[in-house]
């Protein structure tokens, strides 16, 4: 196993380890020497950057990959761990003397990084690490490492709720940071009888811990008792703690308020890695049923193949996300039945590449009991809404279809109002296509932008933040409506997964020139009429409209992972505003032979004589047509 050093220097904010010229991620070879590479950071085109954000930025990561690879070593090789938790005492209590002055205005000041946040989340590994190496000798070194992130996560929890941000995804990791910390020193006060660390080593256990759950934050070194139904349960069931976070941050249908792919994760994994120790089936009830509906929101929109799509901010491909994707799946399947992620770790493994650890393998047995019994359905239903969300599900044909018509999402949402996104189960022919580093200005905002998304775009302006309102759903179809992302601008989209196709049906009242995007994430061909997307699947597309030009493609830029890659964007254009666009999509064998439009009647020829009407009329005004 790759020797671990760690670094020198505290850790800045980890989203500027960017390439300036590329918008493309830094390399993450070197975040376990302990040293900043020599002539800078590589970027994938050759690029050596050197500045100090990136060197902070370099740092905060290598903080992050260090613990982890402790988390993994408590496992493997648990001398080797004790010895780096021991090391990592002294660092902390070198560096983290006060809240870091580097951070930006508006972050949460943390004490080791930038960021309070990124505090919480290395807090989490390297209370896990204690919490799995106790009864080893030399772990009560990390005692006062314990307490000290137990004290920082509860003073940026209270700074947050007098900002009124509970809810906000740091709650998530403060709450783990502090509940870990606490679990933690209990497992070592139940197992040693060293008085240098004031441990007793009862049951009752009597090490500091100043990780109360109080709102005002004060320091308390000399409080007692973090066993369960003391401190560390307040972590858990507090005014502030994880249970209330966990129905204040997400919604009936299971999503986290900001409906990312990412931050739900985020935050859901927060939850998985708080709740080490505890039995699933005795949670509160109303925690323990959100908490498997966060999970069945994760399985709801992955494809067969474990594609997830990356909604709203959140990286589209990225090898350390894996790895916390792998984490996630391994903790959802012990804390309920019938999870449903298997495809999703193992695509995640993939993703990871070199990366990948193993540290997974080792989470089995998290919970002190075996898992909540979940639900199992039958089948999977054709189409699956998250009405809180507002993200509508149809599968059907070969073909997941994702439409996006739920609130803006905060600082994390995108503009792509009525954007339909289409996957495989192993290929991504037009996905959202993700976020890179947040310090890229340039990038950032593109990627958060309307013209990477496949929705419309008016004359060419950004939209307004804006919800769209649905319309009508059936068994099979949802139709939704957005009327305030452009002022006097009416977009309807009607997406049904018909007999044998997929249909997509986009009307537009307007008096500028408009525009639907077909954003192919994979080599496409097109005739202005016709389309075919490749992949380890092919779509087949046919196009009509109503007011609209022939589709045109020209070349564009990649999804988040590699801006700089080239492929082939596809804009149908229509002039006068007022339009009707009508497209069929068929994946593997095509039996479709063509589709016409006239007078608001879509014909669909099949390849055996018959045809499919459907009147876009009607589907616009209710989304529903008569016989």
């Amino acid at each position: 196993m790759t020797d671990v050093v760690l670094p020198a220097v505290r850790g800045g904010w980890w989203h500027a380890y960017v390439c300036p010229a590329h918008g493309t991620e830094l390399a993450h070879d070197t975040l376990l020497s302990g040293a900043f590479p020599a002539g800078g950071a590589a970027c994938p085109y050759g690029c050596r950057v050197d500045t100090d954000a990136v060197r902070g930025a370099w740092a905060a990561l290598a903080h992050q990959a260090c613990a982890r690879r402790i988390r993994l070593l408590a496992y493997e090789e648990p001398e080797r761990a004790v010895t780096l938790l021991g090391e990592y005492a002294e660092r902390y209590a070198g560096l983290a003397v006060d809240v870091h002055a580097g951070g930006q205005d508006w972050m949460l000041r943390g004490r080791l990084f930038h960021q309070a946040l990124s505090d919480a989340i290395w807090a989490v590994s390297i209370g896990h690490a204690a919490w799995t190496l106790a009864g080893v000798p030399g772990v009560e070194a990390a005692v006062p490492l314990l307490r000290s992130v137990a004290a920082a996560a509860r003073d940026a929890r209270a700074e947050l709720v007098a900002q009124g941000r509970f809810d906000s995804n740091y709650t998530a990791w403060l709450n783990a940071a502090g509940a870990v910390a606490t679990g933690a020193l209990t497992r070592i006060a139940a197992t040693t009888t060293d008085p240098a660390h004031g441990l007793a080593g009862s049951a009752r256990g009597e090490a500091a811990d100043p990780a109360r759950d109080d709102a005002a934050g004060s320091a308390r070194d000399d409080a007692t008792d973090p066993a369960p139904g003391g401190a560390a349960a307040d972590w858990l069931g507090g005014e502030y703690g994880v249970y209330a976070h966990v129905l204040a941050a997400s919604a009936a249908d299971g999503w986290e308020w900001e409906a990312s792919t990412y931050y739900h994760g985020f935050v859901l994994r927060a939850y998985l890695l708080a709740l080490r120790g505890t039995d699933p089936a005795a949670l509160p009830a109303a925690v323990g049923e959100r908490i498997t509906a966060m999970i069945g929101a994760v399985a709801g929109i992955a494809t067969d193949g474990g594609i997830l799509p990356a909604l709203h901010d959140g990286p589209y491909v990225r090898d350390l996300t894996a790895l916390e994707w792998t984490e996630l799946c391994t903790l959802a399947d012990a804390y309920t039945s019938g999870a449903g992620l298997a495809a999703v770790g193992e695509r995640a493994r993939r993703e990871a590449g070199p990366a990948y650890d193993g540290l997974d393998a080792h989470l089995h047995g998290w919970f002190s009991a075996p898992p909540r019994t979940g639900s199992e359905p039958d089948a999977v239903p054709v189409r699956r809404t998250f009405a809180d969300a507002g993200l509508t599900v149809l599968r059907g044909n070969g073909i997941l279809a994702l439409l996006d018509h739920g609130p803006h999402g905060g600082s994390h949402g995108h503009h792509d109002k009525l954007a339909l996104y289409l996957y495989g189960a192993d290929t991504a022919w037009q996905p959202d296509p993700g976020q890179v580093p947040y310090a890229h200005a340039f990038w950032r905002n593109h990627f958060a932008g309307p013209a990477v998304h496949p929705a419309v775009l008016v004359d060419g302006v950004e939209p307004a933040e804006c919800t769209a309102r649905t319309v009508a759903v059936s068994a099979n179809a949802v139709t939704a409506e957005v009327t305030d992302a452009y002022p006097g601008v009416r977009v309807v989209r009607h997406v049904e997964a018909a007999d044998g196709y997929l249909l997509d049906v986009v009307t537009v009242d307007a008096d500028s020139p408009v525009r639907l995007a077909l954003c192919p994430a994979v080599p496409v061909e097109t005739d202005g009429a016709r389309t075919r997307w490749l992949g380890d699947e092919t779509l087949h597309g046919w196009h009509a409209g109503a007011g609209t030009a022939p589709i045109v493609a020209y070349p564009g830029p990649g999804t988040a992972d590699d801006p700089q890659a080239t492929r082939t964007w596809l804009d149908w254009p229509a002039p006068d505003g007022t339009a009707t666009f009508c497209s069929v999509y068929q994946a593997g064998a095509a039996t479709v032979t063509g589709v016409t439009l006239a007078d608001g009647v879509l014909v669909v020829l099949l390849a055996d004589g018959t045809e499919h009407r459907h009147d876009t009329e009607t589907l616009r005004h209710n989304g529903t047509e008569e016989g």
